[in-house]
């Protein structure tokens, strides 16, 4: 297996695709992968048989990464982050958190961002404080709690996105107490 590849097993790659991590690096290298964009490296991938898109991405960002083309959280935009918690509390709940300014900041750090839209309570599209990047909330139900995914995007560079990523913990361990 290539060094530095996803945590997915060679086995659950061949599995969904038919070939090995090492199998699909060694077909991009040979059609110069190095060399080509992400939209051109996917488009071999998908000519190499019937590959799920989702799975037509996953090798692509690995090759990118492992070959040095992209770095960890990279996007064509800038770097993106994720991070979830979930918490005893309902969606409902946890939405009104976000969306009311009151309530927001008695739990998060920086209360004073701008909701674009919001789809309660599933789901709040937010310009942050900063007015450059984006934060997406997302509210999935489960069993009497809910989990709340976090995804900020359009940061600058690598550390922005480990700032943030620490930045995110933080504040859903917050909400999480506020609502334990």
């Amino acid at each position: 297996m290539e060094k530095n590849v996803s945590n997915i097993s060679d086995e659950a790659v061949k599995k969904a695709t038919g070939k090995t991590w090492s199998e699909w690096f060694l077909l991009l290298d040979t059609k110069v992968g190095k060399s080509m964009t992400h939209k051109e490296i996917v488009a071999i991938i998908k000519g190499s048989g019937d590959i799920d898109p989702w799975w037509q991405q996953m090798i692509t960002v690995e090759y990118e990464q492992t070959r040095g083309l992209r770095k960890k959280h990279e996007m064509p935009d800038g770097f993106q982050i994720s991070k979830s918690k979930t918490i005893a509390a309902d969606a409902e709940t946890l939405f009104n958190a976000w969306v009311d300014g009151v309530t927001r900041q008695t739990w998060l750090d920086d209360p004073a961002f701008t909701i674009r839209t919001a789809t309660e309570p599933k789901t709040i599209r937010i310009t942050w404080t900063d007015g450059k990047t984006d934060v997406n909330v997302f509210f999935y139900p489960k069993n009497h709690k809910t989990q709340v995914t976090v995804n900020h995007g359009k940061l600058p560079d690598e550390k922005s996105a480990a700032e943030m990523k620490t930045y995110w913990s933080r504040q859903l361990q917050q909400l999480s107490i506020k609502f334990s």
